[in-house]
């Protein structure tokens, strides 16, 4: 069979840009991509240039359709990106007035500190946003800029600023400056929109000191968001957009209630389809948005782990241990336990459900018989405990008990981590042929909202498998296993120094 029509991905992630042309059978069939700078100018900012990542963004375009002749056969765009990374930009000469700054930038820690300190913000903000008070979301970014950027704040309540997360600003660019748009999901991780209202909100406008002329409009994930007017893809329909983890449990076909997902990169994004009810967490997860394909909220509890594949590279390039990531698999296998060795990598902090700041790095249970294979397979280990740790939280939370977790990312190549993380958690871990799956959920919501999928059922016909991983490890085993690692965390997070 040929296909007869395409959707354009674009996947625009933290260093770079990937673009996936994918047919109407669900297969990926061009790719591209195009990597820009980082930026750090002090300890703890992370900027990076909006026109560069345009510019990204178009080469990679081009290295896809220079690579087919199919420009005339795509049907739709979809655009997936990196979530809560600000920019601020002036509507008149589309020109970003300071660089984005991006998700992991700390830059607005005091500001948050002191809005934690006041009473009742911080309840108020997570009633309606399901969100923290943290430099990670959108909206102390964008107060930051307006104030730090001379007359930027006159500017803004004349309405000549525009605010946006990276698919905003690249929605700007597309259309030549006509649409000033973003999705349910990208908005519900700014703390500025309510996620049981689906409307920006007055009350969290009014507390962060942001005014309402700069936003966007709000749509559902699918949806026709405006046509392209700039060449090569003039006057194609963007169809779909999605913030990176919701995308990806889009593209897991996670659109089920009960549904979940971990995407295992530099960390590791749990994802849990709660469909139209609203989990509180008790664990520490967050509560937001999933894609959704009309004008209802579709819910989900997410849960972060802060260093997963960046142990790996910890063992590369700090310890020195392998050469590659590839190699980590034979050495794992080439022992038959960790031998007590428990690895904690905190290097950053402990993220949900522990979320302790200060909290770093550490290895347990080291004896003259440790060698260097007992310690990368304990830091492969380490991935999955940490895993495991979220989603037992969200099975606590919702009371559900998950037959499944679908899986994706770098690090899922791995065979010996994705069978001890089916064995710590009794589950069947899915792993798709296709791993790209943040850009196959934006090429999803693109075909769904433009025609060449009549829903999402019909896309199940065309998920491959490449291996389902069923658990293997006895009870008695796998909870002496997760006993020692909660140990390990205990001693970690309760060591007090001078006793």
């Amino acid at each position: 069979m040929s296909s007869s029509s395409y959707l354009l991905s674009i996947d625009q992630g933290t260093t770079g840009t990937t673009i996936l042309l994918v047919d109407d059978f669900g297969k990926i069939v061009s790719k591209g991509y195009q990597e820009f700078t980082q930026y750090y100018p002090y300890p703890g900012w992370v900027e990076h240039d909006p026109e560069e990542i345009w510019n990204a963004t178009q080469k990679a375009i081009s290295e896809v359709l220079d690579n087919t002749n199919i420009k005339n056969n795509i049907s739709a765009i979809g655009i997936a990106n990196q979530r809560e990374t600000t920019v601020v930009w002036d509507r008149d000469t589309g020109t970003p007035i300071y660089p984005a700054i991006v998700w992991q930038c700390r830059r607005t820690s005091d500001i948050c500190a002191d809005l934690n300190a006041q009473d009742g913000i911080s309840e108020q903000v997570k009633s309606k946003t399901g969100l923290v008070i943290d430099p990670y979301f959108s909206a102390t970014k964008v107060a930051w800029i307006l104030d730090n950027v001379e007359g930027a704040r006159d500017k803004a309540k004349r309405g000549n600023l525009a605010f946006g997360t990276i698919d905003t600003w690249l929605l700007w660019k597309l259309t030549d400056g006509e649409v000033h748009k973003t999705d349910y999901t990208n908005a519900s991780r700014t703390l500025l929109f309510n996620i049981d209202t689906l409307t920006w909100d007055d009350t969290l406008l009014d507390i962060f000191n942001i005014s309402k002329n700069i936003l966007p409009d709000v749509c559902p994930s699918a949806y026709n968001f405006g046509n392209v007017k700039v060449h090569p893809l003039h006057n194609i329909p963007i169809a779909g957009i999605a913030g990176d983890q919701q995308s990806a449990l889009f593209g897991q076909l996670c659109w089920k209630p009960g549904m979940l997902k971990n995407t295992y990169g530099t960390g590791c994004f749990l994802m849990l389809n709660t469909g139209t009810k609203r989990i509180e967490s008790q664990n520490g997860l967050l509560t937001t948005l999933a894609c959704s394909l009309n004008e209802k909220p579709v819910y989900a509890l997410e849960g972060s782990v802060f260093i997963a594949g960046a142990a790996i590279q910890w063992l590369r390039d700090g310890l020195r241990l392998i050469n590659s990531a590839a190699e980590t698999e034979e050495i794992a296998k080439s022992v038959n336990d960790s031998a007590g060795v428990v690895v904690v990598p905190a290097f950053t902090g402990l993220g949900a459900p522990y979320w302790d700041a200060d909290a770093r790095g550490a290895i347990f249970g080291l004896t003259r018989g440790t060698t260097h294979e007992h310690i990368v397979r304990a830091t492969l280990e380490s991935i999955a405990f940490q895993s495991t740790d979220v989603v037992r939280s969200m099975i606590d939370d919702s009371e559900i008990c998950f037959e499944q977790l679908r899986v994706d990312g770098g690090a899922v190549a791995n065979n010996f981590l994705m069978q001890f993380q089916a064995d710590l958690l009794d589950m069947d871990v899915e792993r798709p042929i296709q791993i790209e799956t943040t850009g196959l959920g934006a090429a999803y919501l693109a075909g769904i909202s433009s025609g060449v999928w009549n829903n999402v059922e019909e896309l199940e016909k065309y998920r491959k498998i490449d291996t389902v991983f069923n658990p293997e490890m006895n009870k008695e085993h796998r909870e002496q296993k997760i006993s020692d690692w909660q140990t390990s965390i205990q001693r970690l997070t309760n060591v007090t120094v001078g006793d």
